[in-house]
């Protein structure tokens, strides 16, 4: 029998070519012939005939086109054998599955997501294509890690059913580092601390962790920044990069980093001047120069300056303000005048206050800590203000800011605030080892942003041998709209610390109900009153100090009743809560027992923290706490209220609350009634961890000391430590690790090395 081509793969040759015409006919029967893996329904899908219609040539080739288009089928062929219409299709091969071969620096899942993504993947059709681009960029990922000298080879691999196993082999290579870098035309500084610029650099002892020794045209182009910013900082107008050249070496491990610079010459400042719509005094606008007639250029007071008075107009509602600054070069006399051209633009005000990216919190948490209102001017001081205040309430980790101008308008903005919500519910694991080999664990459940209310609830548990505390606390911050909070406690705490070597045996079983009350009095200050009836039971023991044993036989220890009044006032400017870098912090708390109780006494206590920033990424904390306490009324102060010092908080290196002058015959502490500590603690970011605020490492200063109340204040008493601490933000919860060194630790001290605090978010 003889067949009829009726056309082939080129779809075109149907109209081009006479050929291949053919005059219509009536469908007896349709005949698929070449499918493996295809269903037939699948082609009759794509036929614009059935049987018993007549076909002709259009059809044909959109019955063509149609199932090139699936992308199934390498070759198509219509032909036509006594009135049948016979499909030939020769499909492409399918992807029966991948390997990755000598595959290390990447996960090899990850590798496959990827592939999937361009449509390289098991159970989908070949396409030789794709495999090559997939091949590349692999090779260019590799690039990227520094792996020059990496090899990816693909094989394709025929199997039974029209099938095709693709294998990746790679043979990665060693990392090239970099050997050298060099710069050429350095006279006026050192080589050296010019490279001591740049992140990049020759292999050392942690970079293997930062990568900084593999080459990076990002981080390159970041360190150039830096080597001009340093020059034109230090007035060398004319410095000027003249070429930068990176070279491997032909085994692909070793780079050469070769720069070219031209130094010029040092100008100084003969001048500055403010020109254009000046809505302000003169006067103003020089008050606002950090850059000053007579000292040598600085770019980085030249920005200092235009944006101090792009702010102070901001303050003023001009949003929009554009401030340049213009240069006016001797280059005979090496000076340089500036003229500052000031164009406030439109005063405008916001139209609308946006909050997003908050899922769980509810907006109004966010919206009243607003500064800037809706419908009032443009005040970028307020704003700021409202996002640090945003920013301290904790429950983000991140807030930005935008003002967008409202479309159709000239004098309009809104005030978008995005944030980036963060776990607020916590339970915290706490532990320490000493040098007696005891063990103390600790744990709390709480939820500072309960439902996305901003409220918080607090489940406080002590696990520990000597100290088992179950305590309840609710605050709501806003128990009204100006910002008055409200908040209460019930704990039940049993202190027994006999079987440890920090404080002398007794032991306190205390139960109470408090009610706190918190009023904002300024933008960073607020005050505190608090109630709290307390009910407390002490047992002493035959070991027990004769003052503890001579407490309690002058007063009913099976049950000493008081009424505690407290009192504080706090001032808080820091930039975060989370992670501050600058501002103060301030506290004075006071409380005393009510007379009419059982006891009487009188508690003071201050702290002053202060943030210094140091460049863009280190900050300095300077810390210290004052306590001072005392009986009234002829009587004594009550033991167990007493100061305590040591351990994390306080003195690290020192075992928890084991300081003091005042001792037993056993050396164990017995706390004191005067307190100092001071903490001096300088925060880096983690090496490697770039902007990633979560991560950071401190090295500290610590001294403290208490003191009993018949004893003389002397700083000679003080303990000294130092060491390093670690703190991460990470997503199983906050982890803190310090390593403390006593410096001049007595017989008596208990030393505490190491402690560590971990717990995990909800």
């Amino acid at each position: 029998m003889n067949r009829k081509l009726l056309s082939g793969l080129i779809t075109a040759l149907f109209a081009a070519s006479p050929a291949f015409a053919f005059e219509p006919f009536t469908v007896k029967d349709i005949r698929v012939e070449g499918i493996q893996r295809t269903e037939a329904g699948t082609v009759f899908n794509y036929l614009p005939v059935k049987v018993g219609e007549r076909f002709d040539e259009g059809q044909a080739a959109e019955a063509i086109r149609g199932l090139f288009a699936t992308g199934f089928f390498r070759d198509v062929r219509i032909e036509v054998e006594n009135d049948v219409l016979v499909v030939l299709v020769d499909e492409r091969p399918a992807i029966a599955q991948i390997d990755f071969v000598g595959v290390k620096e990447f996960d090899k899942d990850q590798l496959k997501k990827g592939l999937r993504e361009v449509g390289l993947a098991e159970s989908r059709i070949f396409d030789r294509a794709l495999l090559d681009r997939a091949e590349q960029e692999l090779k260019r990922q590799y690039l990227s890690r520094g792996k020059y000298a990496a090899t990816v080879t693909t094989t394709v691999t025929p199997l039974e059913r029209n099938r095709v196993s693709i294998n990746f082999t790679v043979d990665e290579g060693e990392v090239a580092k970099i050997k050298q870098i060099s710069i050429i035309g350095a006279k006026a500084f050192d080589e050296d601390d010019l490279l001591d610029l740049f992140q990049l650099t020759t292999p050392g002892w942690l970079t293997w962790y930062t990568k900084n020794d593999q080459y990076s045209r990002q981080k390159l182009s970041a360190d150039l920044e830096n080597l001009r910013s340093y020059y034109l900082n230090r007035g060398y107008l004319d410095f000027n990069i003249d070429s930068t050249q990176v070279s491997i070496t032909p085994d692909k491990k070793d780079i050469y980093i070769t720069l070219s610079i031209t130094e010029g010459e040092v100008y100084t400042v003969t001048g500055v001047r403010f020109t254009g719509d000046l809505i302000l005094p003169e006067s103003d606008y020089l008050a606002l120069s950090t850059i000053k007639p007579g000292e040598i250029f600085s770019r980085e007071k030249l920005t200092e300056t235009t944006k101090a008075v792009t702010d102070k107009l901001g303050n003023e509602g001009y949003a929009f303000a554009n401030v340049n600054a213009a240069p006016e070069v001797d280059k005979e006399k090496r000076e340089v005048a500036f003229t500052v051209f000031v164009d406030p633009g439109r005063r405008v005000y916001v139209r609308r206050i946006n909050v997003g990216g908050n899922t769980k919190t509810r907006d109004e948490v966010v919206r009243r800590e607003m500064r800037q209102m809706e419908g009032a001017w443009y005040d970028a001081s307020a704003i700021n203000r409202s996002r640090t205040r945003v920013d301290r309430l904790g429950f983000f980790d991140e807030v930005t800011v935008e003002t967008p101008a409202v479309p159709g308008t000239t004098d309009q903005v809104d005030a978008n605030f995005n944030v980036k919500e963060r776990a607020t519910g916590n339970l915290m694991l706490g532990a320490g080892f000493s040098s007696s080999e005891k063990v103390v664990l600790s744990a709390s459940i709480s939820q500072q942003n309960l439902f996305g209310s901003g409220n918080a609830l607090t489940l406080g548990l002590n696990t520990s041998a000597s100290n088992r505390t179950y305590a309840l606390s609710f605050t709501n911050p806003y128990y009204t709209v100006d910002g008055v909070s409200l908040g209460w406690d019930v704990y039940h705490r049993t202190y027994d610390p006999s079987e440890s070597y920090s404080v002398a045996p007794y032991k306190t079983v205390s139960s109470g109900v408090g009610l706190r009350l918190g009023y904002p009095i300024a933008e960073d200050d607020s005050i505190s009153f608090g109630l709290t009836l307390d009910r407390t039971r002490i047992t002493t023991y035959s070991d027990s100090p004769s003052q503890y044993i001579k407490f309690c036989d002058s007063y009913d220890c099976g049950g000493l009743m008081s009424l505690i009044a407290s009192a504080g006032w706090a001032r808080d400017s820091r930039d975060s809560v989370l992670y501050p870098r600058k501002g103060i912090y301030q506290r004075i708390y006071g409380e005393v027992a009510v007379p009419g109780g059982d006891i009487r006494y009188g508690k003071l206590n201050y702290q002053y923290q202060y943030w210094l920033p140091i460049g863009r990424d280190y900050a300095l904390m300077l810390n210290s706490d004052f306590g001072w306490a005392k009986g009234y009324g002829g009587k004594p102060m009550p033991f167990y209220k007493n100061f305590y010092a040591g351990g994390i908080g306080s003195v690290r290196g020192y075992e928890q609350s084991s300081l003091g002058t005042d001792r037993n015959t056993d050396g164990d502490s017995l706390g004191g009634t005067r307190k100092v500590v001071g903490n001096a603690e300088f925060y880096f970011p983690m090496p490697g961890a770039g902007m990633d605020r979560s991560f950071r490492i401190s090295a500290f200063f610590d001294a403290g000391q208490v003191w009993g109340e018949d004893q003389k204040l002397k700083f000679g008493d003080l303990r000294y430590s130092s060491g390093l601490a670690f703190a991460w933000s990470s997503p199983i919860g906050p982890l803190k690790f310090s390593v403390g060194f006593p410096l001049n630790a007595k017989s008596e001290d208990e030393v505490q090395r190491f402690q560590f605090q971990m717990g995990s978010v909800f």
